[in-house]
């Protein structure tokens, strides 16, 4: 029954990063991981993506057996924006909120990406920034675009795999960070953790 299970679990329920993983034709187990995500003081926005990721990929690996040996994908991805860490909207007013403070201005979105074997190893652990500039776009908008409800569960409140995309003016680095797992990276990673090796 062992030989069943993908030798990747992915610590995420992110429906964005199952579609990325997807798209390069890696079978996975999703299960998701429960940790708290907030800051610690004075944690700089690289430093928070690439625990948070490890975070979550320990508290997976820690309900898997040791064998088989299994590698177990952890994630976390943050817009800051001239210093300021900018979570998900509370609700759709705060969406707005984000996206008029976004409009018109260059941010960065941070994802840490770690892979822990399982059993004793300590992870390994990535992160990737890409620079993400908004066009300017009116109050009008930008309440038309939350009523679609895409930007609700989004860091930043927007997608750039979706409606949001007709707001980004300007991407430099990897698209598939600012969406939720920097692609090329990630395989990277998982290709030195030794997924893909007997």
């Amino acid at each position: 029954m062992s030989d069943a299970l993908p030798p990747l679990v992915l610590a995420s329920a992110s429906p964005r990063r199952r579609e990325l993983l997807a798209s390069r034709g890696l079978r996975f187990e999703v299960m998701p991981a429960e940790v708290c995500e907030r800051a610690h003081a004075g944690e700089s926005p690289r430093a928070l993506v690439e625990r948070l990721a490890a975070e979550k990929a320990l508290a997976v690996r820690a309900r898997l057996p040791r064998e088989p040996r299994r590698f177990v994908l952890g994630s976390d991805t943050i817009v800051v924006l001239a210093g300021e860490i900018l979570g998900k909207p509370r609700d759709p007013a705060h969406a707005v909120e984000l996206l008029a403070r976004l409009s018109g201005r260059t941010h960065t979105v941070w994802t840490g990406v770690a892979v822990a074997l399982t059993g004793d190893a300590s992870p390994v652990v990535r992160s990737v920034a890409s620079d993400v500039t908004l066009r300017a776009a009116s109050d009008e908008e930008l309440r038309a675009y939350v009523a679609t409800g895409e930007p609700l569960d989004k860091a930043g409140a927007y997608a750039l795999q979706g409606e949001g995309r007709r707001f980004v003016s300007r991407v430099c680095g990897s698209e598939s960070n600012v969406i939720g797992l920097p692609l090329e990276e990630t395989l990277a990673l998982l290709a030195e953790a030794g997924l893909g090796r007997g």
